[in-house]
């Protein structure tokens, strides 16, 4: 789903420029994609085929002893796997059954792993033929763009086009979960443009809801929706809201309240890999490389103080 960068205009410039230098150097017209919204759910369809994989060689496997389990309470701990599974395609199988039957969280993670590996899933030899071409640019950016890129190839890798890791089909992933009650999928299509409901009271009334629930799946799925996206809107009178230091300010409360934001996470590789904008310090965390290259340094504390007021923390100056 949409994450914090997207407001990130100084860096959405300079990557449109990066792919605009792809597509001329592989020579290839820009495409125009078409999505349609009525997006077709998982009821009746099992999620990656029958392509299963090898027996043993699943999430149990692939997460290190004794990582920390971070679930919503009272709900069946999916979330464990997205960030350390080796092999996102085995992780997913692990998820699709529950996902089937309707489990929210399982089918909200389902919609993830999906995003995660679209880009590289709808083709892979244009996304590794990217890879050598960003390569071979010698930008500054691209020996880390190419290591975010190299990881998500390693993580998605048994993934095909067959499998339709489409906007399309992750975007109706997502509304079951947020219809099956997934607070977090919920906020991603206010995000998308796509709420269960249109109203502002709805609009408003979810906001809060996010904030009350401190869950950091939730705060990084709601703060596209909150920064310029909401601005002028009504419906986020009062909130944390309608400017890109608010929406940074969601993204940052979502790493305080404990989600994955180092220099392995998903957010992470995902901003560096699919749209250039990559940290010059390979160790550096979400938090630390926001405040180093996209706020202003007055911004600092405004955005500090936003954060603070979502999760009723007071955090060190960054």
């Amino acid at each position: 789903m949409p994450a914090v960068h997207r407001q990130l205009v100084l860096f959405a410039l300079a990557s449109a420029l990066l792919l605009a230098g792809i597509v001329a150097y592989r020579g290839e017209p820009g495409a125009v994609v078409s999505v349609d919204a009525a997006a077709t759910g998982l009821a009746g369809e099992a999620p990656l085929g029958a392509r299963q994989p090898a027996a043993g060689h699943g999430f149990a496997a692939d997460t290190p002893a004794g990582w920390p389990h971070r679930g919503v309470p009272g709900m069946p701990d999916h979330r464990a796997g997205f960030e350390h599974a080796r092999d996102l395609y085995a992780y997913a199988n692990t998820l699709a059954p529950a996902a089937r039957a309707g489990d929210p969280e399982a089918t909200w993670m389902l919609s993830r792993v999906y995003d995660y590996c679209s880009a590289y899933a709808m083709a892979p030899a244009d996304y590794a033929g990217d890879t050598r071409a960003i390569r071979d640019m010698g930008l500054a950016t691209s020996n880390a763009m190419v290591a975010a890129r190299t990881r998500t190839s390693e993580r998605c890798a048994r993934f095909v086009p067959g499998d339709d890791l489409s906007y399309t089909v992750i975007l109706g992933m997502t509304r079951e979960a947020a219809e099956a009650g997934s607070l977090a999928a919920e906020a991603a299509l206010l995000a998308a443009g796509e709420p269960l409901d249109t109203s502002d009271a709805y609009k408003h009334d979810l906001v809060d809801r996010v904030q009350q629930s401190q869950d950091p799946e939730s705060f990084a799925a709601l703060a596209p929706a909150m920064g310029i996206q909401a601005s002028g809107d009504r419906a986020f009178e009062g909130q944390v809201a309608g400017t890109r230091l608010a929406e940074v300010a969601w993204q940052v409360a979502a790493c305080d309240l404990g989600m994955e934001c180092g220099a392995d996470s998903a957010v992470m590789v995902s901003q560096c890999a699919n749209g250039g904008i990559c940290s010059r310090d390979p160790g550096q965390d979400f938090s630390s490389f926001v405040f180093d290259a996209a706020v202003p340094r007055q911004g600092a504390d405004v955005v500090n103080g936003m954060a603070d007021s979502l999760t009723g923390e007071k955090k060190v100056q960054k």
